[in-house]
């Protein structure tokens, strides 16, 4: 790595927390965090989800925390926070990754679903990142990051709940870049596109939704976890001090527009 690039992209000396560390996404994330120098805290549900994430992090010579939570509650959240932040010494990035879905029509959603899902992907996020704003502030800054949707800009029938969760991650990263800024936390989120992960087996696995998905995506296929490591690392590291508040789109073209004289 040149001067520059480890100037702006290295973590060498930097802590992370990543949530839903155990899933998809959430570990390969914690690899390359760890790849690229940082300390990680890993969290999940239970410690047995966490097993195969903390060998491949320690597999690239890095080390790792594991930590449980569940996030469906408030005071969870602040205790991870602080467990955190015990365990690593400090807070340089929060990955906020964990997620879930429940795919029913809005005339099947109860108020569990609606609650429930709520709860994972928007207030969760919402109190970690207040938890974690004031040790960044007394550090003198940090990096959130959070791990969004095109169903922030995209409706889908059946994740109507889902999408709304989403869509508010966008907004709440907007509030925080400019609560924050003072501080010197940079906010932003990723918008991952139709990606390939244990949470959307079920639809690739159906042909009909899978050629329907793969008409729409200019680039024709999934979207691989691994390739949001890069947008994640730039807005983890120093390369994006004066980058904060956005929504960075990673979705193989959808947003861009269609063809139909694009062969599938």
């Amino acid at each position: 790595m040149t001067d520059l690039l480890e100037q702006l992209f290295s973590l060498t000396g930097k802590t992370a927390l990543i949530t839903g560390a155990g899933g998809g996404i959430g570990r390969v994330l914690a690899v390359a965090l760890a790849e690229a120098g940082a300390v990680v805290g890993l969290h999940d549900l239970s410690e047995a989800q966490l097993v195969e994430s903390r060998r491949l992090v320690e597999a690239v010579g890095g080390r790792a925390v594991t930590l449980t939570a569940d996030l469906n509650d408030v005071e969870a959240c602040r205790k991870l926070m602080a467990e955190t932040h015990a365990g690593l010494g400090r807070l340089d990035i929060l990955i906020n990754c964990a997620s879930m879905n429940r795919r029913k029509p809005i005339a099947e959603v109860t108020q569990d679903d609606f609650d429930t899902i709520m709860a994972v992907n928007l207030r969760s996020l919402y109190f970690l990142s207040q938890a974690a704003q004031p040790i960044m502030r007394d550090q003198g800054g940090g990096k959130i990051v959070n791990i969004g949707s095109l169903n922030i800009f995209y409706g889908l029938a059946g994740v109507s709940v889902y999408g709304s969760s989403k869509a508010a991650v966008a907004q709440v990263t907007r509030v925080m870049a400019v609560e924050w800024a003072q501080d010197n936390i940079q906010v932003n989120c990723v918008a991952p596109g139709f990606m390939d992960t244990p949470l959307s087996a079920p639809v690739w696995a159906d042909e009909y939704k899978a050629e329907w998905l793969r008409g729409r995506i200019p680039m024709q296929r999934p979207g691989q976890p691994e390739e949001l490591v890069g947008a994640v690392l730039l807005l983890a590291s120093p390369a994006s001090a004066y980058l904060t508040g956005q929504t960075l789109i990673v979705d193989g073209g959808v947003l861009a527009g269609g063809s139909w004289e694009q062969e599938t």
